[in-house]
């Protein structure tokens, strides 16, 4: 049959209109034949409400792709082309937990880094791999596009855990970091261009391009005399000028945790005695996209999507699979395998670098070694992406103590101990790999 199939797993998440409108505005080169958007029964009145908005986008648009609604993962991966996943593994009441947590013992809570990063990432690389499996039965030649968070630790967990060799790991972070260059230029983003290199919410951006000239040092002066370059989920407290100046390269927001350590846990603490934590910040923006989703004369993607601090993801992952089926060759950031790409990480491991895309798949763009400044701090985060990725794994209580001490948010083995221990306890429902008694006696 003609046409291509996708399949979204996560199909109730908020993004999933600018997906459906990524590939509206795609498809004459990247003829959609059906989009299989699938859930858990949980989220049954979410998927209803995003799918009905999905096929009024598609009717509007005179495109005939045609929508599917399942909570049958086997019955929608059966020769799919491409499965894209946006899960979130205990919701958005996980991702609370995740933020609170970690501020009793005065650490950082966030969703993707330190505490938080390493509970998600426990909580969704078994489910990720689980998918890979069914895909390895279903459908053994489809290309897998990842923006679960965290997306490195799972990335890296593929890579070394999954049979399935067509993987990718996509995030936001990078088209961010353009548009905010853009914006601060005051310049239409299509003309800049980024080199970027590092790890998922690691990422550096080495050189900047404007109409192919190299700008960098510009945008460093203008970084480092208060120029903004974040989003809407990280607080911007701008960065001291001379650090900047003497780091050279453009530091991603999430690079903050760790620069800004100190500044960032008094933000949190603040934000949790007045408004609660991220996470209820974006419960508040989720409940109101539905609403505005369930207005039955909405068939276009609404502007306040933008506010989600994932924007930008889907339209990325277009970008990609039409790369991905076009074989264009052009080049996006995304994860993918080292080899070789980045001196000083092992070859198997998951980084974020710029690629060329063509049908089979990203081919790194050669960086060599990273500036020794943030050397050191890369290959921390990727030991403890590493060790996390195998705790996920094999529910080994140590090998998780073990990546929560390393994690350079977390001041000591004791306190990782407790956090280890509180965190269990708070998730156990989606941590079957841990037994939790024995875990807890063996630690």
């Amino acid at each position: 049959m003609e046409g291509i199939k996708v399949v979204t797993i996560g199909g109730g998440s908020s993004y999933t209109p600018e997906l459906v409108e990524g590939f509206i505005n795609r498809y004459e080169e990247l003829p959609i034949r059906e989009l299989w958007l699938v859930d858990i029964p949980e989220g049954k009145e979410k998927l209803e409400t995003v799918g009905a908005l999905a096929k009024r986008m598609v009717e509007k648009a005179g495109v005939p792709i045609k929508i599917h609604l399942s909570y049958n993962r086997e019955e929608a991966l059966e020769q799919a082309d491409f499965v894209t996943t946006q899960i979130r593994v205990g919701l958005l009441e996980a991702r609370a937990l995740d933020e609170r947590i970690p501020l009793k013992y005065n650490v950082i809570g966030q969703e993707t880094n330190g505490p938080g990063g390493l509970f998600k990432g426990l909580r969704t690389i078994p489910v990720i791999l689980d998918i890979c499996r069914d895909m390895e039965r279903l459908c053994p030649d489809a290309w897998l596009i990842n923006f679960s968070n965290p997306a490195g630790m799972v990335t890296e967990a593929v890579l070394r855990y999954s049979p399935i060799t067509k993987a990718v790991g996509l995030c936001n972070v990078p088209i961010g970091m353009r548009m905010g260059v853009a914006d601060m230029l005051e310049v239409d983003a299509e003309r800049i261009f980024i080199d970027f290199a590092g790890l998922n919410h690691m990422v550096y951006g080495t050189d900047v391009y404007l109409d192919g000239e190299q700008i960098t040092d510009q945008v460093i002066d203008k970084l480092s005399s208060g120029a903004g370059l974040t989003m809407k989920n990280v607080v911007d407290s701008g960065w001291e000028p001379e650090f900047i100046q003497a780091l050279g390269i453009l530091p991603c927001p999430y690079h903050r945790y760790y620069y800004q350590t100190s500044k960032m846990l008094e933000s949190e603490l603040a934000e949790m005695n007045e408004t609660g934590t991220r996470a209820a910040v974006v419960k508040q923006l989720e409940h109101d996209l539905f609403e505005l989703y369930k207005d039955r004369e909405l068939a276009t993607k609404p502007p306040q999507l933008e506010e989600r601090g994932g924007a930008y993801y889907s339209d990325a992952a277009c970008s990609l699979i039409s790369s991905i089926y076009n074989d264009k060759g052009d080049i996006q950031p995304v994860n993918t395998r080292n080899n070789g790409t980045i001196k000083g990480v092992p070859d198997d491991s998951a980084v974020e670098v710029n690629c060329v895309i063509t049908k089979n798949g990203p081919k790194p763009i050669h960086v060599g070694e990273l500036p020794v400044a943030v050397r050191g701090l890369v290959q921390q985060i990727k030991s403890f992406e590493r060790v996390a990725a195998e705790a996920a794994v094999t529910g080994d209580y140590n090998q998780a103590l073990l990546a929560m001490t390393i994690n350079p948010l977390v001041p000591s083995d004791s306190i990782a101990k407790q956090l280890i221990d509180d965190l269990l306890e708070a998730h156990q429902v989606y941590l079957p790999q841990f037994n939790h008694p024995a875990s807890v006696e063996k630690g």
